[in-house]
């Protein structure tokens, strides 16, 4: 492994797997992003049932350019899936009763650019309409201010980013009719530890699937006591405006689908202590968001692998544990 996997593979990887994924699922071009001169495809992944009542598991990355190992993550497991499907029959007898969908990287311009924001200098996760209920921290919770500040929301509160609205119009085609669905958002950069959030990002009210949640939570305590991550709602650690999640979870209950099970969560990996294993990282902006040292990233990989198939493994299951 060369001395960063971070240069420049991950629209590569995408389109690898769309290759190799094409004769098992199907592959969408759901928007292309126009800079320098080029086009940046944002690609959704599908797999599994054609029933779109299934179980779903949505499996999301790369909101943020800069945090790398959120994307990698994705396909570190999607890949696995591809080489297991021809010899693993639980897998595919899995697939036939629930559905896995993805986009592994929905920044592609920021990716390419290794910034947070896309190239228009949004932070897609300020980017909704959606208004805190409590007062955020200065600039981190949002702003209208400038381009030139991080965590900027956009000029108007009315209009969302192309990626934003890719995301949105995809999670409501391919989520919204599922009986019971969890979306995962993979991301890093915040804190020593790795919180698994639940909404809200905009309060610190429970929001109304609280109950299944911590369901969910207890399951995951039982089924590994030695897991490492702290669950709890986002607002735990901050507040903010503009949250993508809570925008589209808001929109599910209020449709006429909200009978259906819901909810999205989000994995905030602990980049601080990579940062404090390795502080020479702080002279790299990739650093703070990313292990670096290979033998890290690849525990990491490993770390969260059982994660992801374990929220799968739920979804395809909600009918014994809910």
């Amino acid at each position: 492994m060369m001395s960063t996997p971070y240069l420049g593979t991950e629209l590569d990887r995408v389109n690898r797997l769309s290759d190799q994924l094409s004769s098992i699922g199907s592959v969408q071009v759901l928007s292309q992003i126009e800079f320098q001169n080029k086009k940046f495809p944002i690609i959704a992944l599908c797999l599994g049932s054609n029933e779109s009542t299934a179980p779903t598991f949505g499996l999301f990355s790369g909101v943020h350019g800069l945090e790398k190992i959120g994307s990698h993550l994705s396909l570190y497991y999607l890949e696995s899936i591809i080489s297991q499907w021809s010899w693993n029959r639980e897998l595919r007898e899995r697939f036939e009763r629930c559905r896995l969908v993805s986009i592994p990287i929905i920044n592609p311009t920021g990716m390419y650019r290794s910034t947070r924001s896309n190239f228009q200098n949004v932070d897609l996760m300020r980017n909704s309409p959606v208004e805190a209920e409590e007062k955020p921290i200065f600039l981190i919770g949002g702003h209208r201010i400038s381009p030139c500040l991080p965590w900027y929301r956009g000029p108007k509160k009315s209009s969302m980013e192309l990626e934003s609205q890719t995301l949105i119009e995809f999670v409501k085609k391919e989520m919204f009719d599922s009986k019971f669905s969890f979306a995962l958002d993979l991301h890093s950069g915040f804190g020593m530890v790795d919180r698994l959030w639940y909404p809200y990002a905009k309060s610190k009210k429970d929001f109304p699937r609280i109950a299944e949640a911590k369901k969910f939570a207890s399951l995951l305590h039982s089924a590994n006591p030695y897991h490492v991550y702290q669950i709890e709602a986002q607002s735990h650690s901050y507040v903010t405006h503009g949250d993508l999640w809570d925008y589209i979870y808001d929109l599910h209950e209020s449709s006429a689908t909200k009978k259906n099970i819901f909810i999205p969560w989000a994995l905030e990996m602990g980049s601080w202590i990579w940062l404090r294993k390795n502080p020479k990282q702080a002279f790299s902006i990739l650093g703070h968001f990313n292990p670096m040292k290979p033998h890290r990233y690849r525990r990491i990989l490993r770390r969260h692998y059982f994660l992801l198939d374990f929220f799968f493994k739920s979804i395809a299951n909600a009918d014994l544990w809910l």
